[in-house]
């Protein structure tokens, strides 16, 4: 970020710090929306009222996430018209388009059937519940979809070209379904599901450890841990498959990824390093220990294929902060392997009967591997998504426009008094966040309540229900 003028470092760190707070509380409204559609189903086959105190103690946790994360969302969209404005101009007109079916089309219907979701359990008709549980999970969804591929669309823009300082649409399908976003939107959207499987799962595995509710919380403990089996593969191969997308398309970042640094010779394998330390003044690492052929293969399933290394980029072209990139890699596909490794561990559990209600207690390190594993998916989105953006510099297009001539020409002071404040704000949303988290977690699910015994009639009046006793 070196000779970038103070206002573009500060909105920078500003657009940040609001975006990496924020993608923590969608990531398990997503999940968790979609694991609430699960259980109502199993509540509706079975008809076991477990499955229905699952749903009500889960969604809880679901309509906290919901509402820290509309709030803390607000100031992204303005930061594009205040500390973006340029940007805004040149590409709102497809862009724009986008956020506006994500706000008209999903945020909408995810906000509009959870007041159903939450509060008509006695008030609609079961399957008109389920119906509004299943808007809430399409709606958030379809959140993702739309803001990934508004992402996508900024990593490999495509559709259109530039036409003084503005982007005209030649194809708006092309824009849309453009290289990145089959991958991008899979990816990010298999991860929202994997880390609120192991949310759900640490917490479970909490009560398991603290002996209580056991019956109960095993339930949704072997739930989370037969989705993992499908969910943690499939996220490893999504993100391989997103890795080769960026070498294809985006080679110096997918460079500055792997610490590469010299275009490997024709019937040479590139190498990959495990560890290093890029140097960029130098251009090259000032320690490594790599593994010969092995990145030529990750990036193009050919042990000798070419892999472009970041010397062949203008220094001004190439990614800043590589150790950040480097590194922040690295915890992100650490984490999907560890969280592959532990379902692996629990199924192999479950088939010696380890987790048979008199023994799933006595597996403590189990548990405690669960428990501890409840922020690493959190880690491993913010991670990945440090690794998305800060590799596109010193692009805000990539390819197209740069981030010092998308950036609104304000006084640094203004910029830096603004980041305080969300700073400050993000920090008091956290610490309610934590203590409404903490009593909903501590206080547990309400074993006593019973399920709706009836079928109400829609156009039976409100006020005749309340009198009943059944509000």
């Amino acid at each position: 970020m070196s000779g970038l003028p103070a206002y573009v470092v500060l909105s920078r760190a500003q657009f940040a710090v609001t975006a990496l707070f924020h993608i923590l509380f969608p990531v398990l409204t997503i999940g968790l929306s979609l694991f609430l559609v699960i259980t109502e189903i199993l509540w509706l086959r079975t008809g076991e009222t477990a499955w229905y105190h699952h749903c009500r103690f889960w969604s809880r946790l679901l309509l906290l996430n919901f509402g820290v994360g509309v709030v803390t969302g607000l100031p992204l969209e303005f930061e594009f018209g205040t500390n973006w404005a340029p940007f805004a101009r040149a590409a709102g007109g497809f862009f724009g388009n986008l956020l506006g079916f994500e706000g008209a089309m999903a945020f909408m219907l995810e906000a509009g059937f959870l007041g159903i979701m939450m509060f008509g359990w006695r008030r609609v008709p079961r399957p008109m519940h389920l119906i509004a549980t299943a808007m809430v999970a399409l709606g958030g969804s379809l959140s993702a979809f739309w803001i990934m591929d508004a992402n996508s669309w900024m990593q490999t823009p495509a559709g259109g070209h530039m036409e003084a300082g503005h982007f005209v649409i030649d194809s708006y399908l092309s824009a849309v379904f453009n290289p990145d976003m089959p991958w991008g939107i899979s990816h990010m959207w298999v991860a929202c599901i994997e880390t609120s499987l192991f949310v759900v799962g640490g917490i479970s595995a909490w009560y398991l450890l603290k002996r209580r509710e056991t019956a109960f919380f095993r339930r949704s403990f072997l739930l989370v841990t037969s989705i993992a089996i499908v969910v943690t593969p499939l996220q490893i191969w999504l993100g391989d498959a997103s890795g080769k997308t960026v070498f294809a398309h985006q080679p110096a970042k997918g460079a500055a990824i792997e610490g590469d640094w010299r275009t490997n010779p024709p019937g040479e394998g590139a190498p990959w390093a495990i560890v290093a330390w890029p140097d960029q003044a130098r251009q090259r690492n000032d320690w490594a220990l790599e593994i010969p052929g092995v990145l030529s293969w990750l990036a193009t399933d050919n042990l000798t294929g070419k892999v472009v290394g970041l010397r062949d980029f203008p220094l001004h072209d190439q990614p800043p902060l590589l150790p950040l990139l480097f590194y922040a890699f690295r915890v992100m596909a650490g984490i999907g392997f560890f969280l592959a490794f532990l379902m692996l561990w629990s199924v192999l559990a479950w088939l010696r009967g380890r987790l048979s209600l008199p023994r799933i207690e006595s597996n403590h390190w189990l548990l405690r591997a669960w428990t501890a594993a409840v922020p690493l998916g959190y880690i491993a989105v913010d991670t990945g998504w440090t690794v998305r953006e800060v590799g596109r510099q010193p692009w805000v297009i990539y390819g197209l426009l740069r981030t010092h001539d998308a950036a609104s020409r304000l006084p640094a002071a203004s910029v830096a008094f603004t980041a305080a404040g969300y700073f400050a704000i993000d920090l008091l949303f956290l610490v309610l966040f934590w203590v409404f988290l903490v009593r909903t977690v501590c206080r547990g699910p309400d074993l006593t309540l019973p399920p709706p015994e009836r079928e109400p009639s829609v156009l039976e009046p409100v006020g005749r229900r309340a009198s009943l006793g059944e509000s």
